[in-house]
Order: structure tokens, then sequence, then C-alpha cells
């Protein structure tokens, strides 16, 4: 397996469940999120500077071996009418490059409306402007990675 939007053939290719590694690809960071190896729920680590991508390969790199990651999860931009446009593509690239560094299996997950979410989350807890603006994108790539897990326990295709 290389990259899938299919949840059968991810859920396939990790049988014995395990970590997995949610991540939102923005153009100046990457939030990243992480589930517990029964796949019932995300929670979001840290927000990565995004840079060249060996920099970014050997930051996910050390996350993945530090938590015994099996798989990743990474949000796919598409359009409101499920389009895909230029970031799409970029997602799309990121994720193979990314495949052939880590050798892990990655799902690609659509991502509309996941910032939003997550934003409204942080808004609930009366998080300050400042204190989102820090935290968004990894609660996004929460918001993302517990949909991708939903999907993975309903067996959604």
């Amino acid at each position: 397996m290389t990259v899938t939007q299919s949840t059968a053939e991810f859920r396939a290719a990790l049988p014995g469940g395990g970590v997995l590694l949610g991540l939102d690809l923005g153009t100046r960071t990457i939030g990243t999120a992480l589930c517990d190896a029964g796949w019932r729920f995300a929670s979001a680590a840290r927000t990565l500077p995004r840079g060249k991508f060996g920099a970014d390969k050997a930051a996910l790199a050390a996350l993945a071996q530090q938590r015994e990651v099996r798989g990743i999860v990474i949000g796919l931009p598409l359009n409101m009418d499920g389009s895909e446009g230029p970031r799409a593509q970029s997602s799309r690239a990121y994720a193979r490059n990314l495949w052939t560094a880590l050798a892990l299996p990655v799902l690609l997950w659509d991502e509309r409306w996941s910032t939003t979410s997550a934003e409204r989350g942080l808004i609930a807890q009366d998080m300050s402007r400042a204190k989102r603006a820090e935290r968004i994108d990894a609660a996004a790539a929460a918001v993302i990675l517990q949909a991708a897990i939903d999907g993975l326990a309903g067996g959604v295709l």
C-alpha cells in the first residue's frame, strides 16, 4: 500500500491497529495530533514549523518513532464542491513523499470544515484569540484524525 483515500485499504494495512499520527498541512506550519492504539480518541499534539521537506521529515520521523506511530492520516483540502485544487495536489505529493520517507501507511482524509470545527471548539473553551492562533493547526489535525478514526471504526469507505 502507498497512499490511499480508502479506509478499507488503510485498515487492511494495519490489522492490529496502533497509534496514528494526524497532520494538518499548512503553508507555514504542520498541525499534529495523535490517537490511541485502539483508534478511539484523537488529541492535539503540537504545531511544527513547515520548511523544506527534509526538515519536516526529520521532525515527523522523530515524533513517529517516539510515539511508535503505525500509520499517518493527512488532511486533504478539497474544494467545497469536492474537486481538487492546487492545495490538494500539494497535499497528495507531500503524502507520497512522506510515505516513501517513513514507510508507514498514509490515509488522505477530507478536511473540509476541520479548521472551522477546531476553532469553534477552542472558542467553546473560552480560549483567547492569541492562544487559538497558537493551537488552531494542532486542533484541526485532531479534528481530521478523529473523523478518520471514526470512519475507520465504522467502516466508512
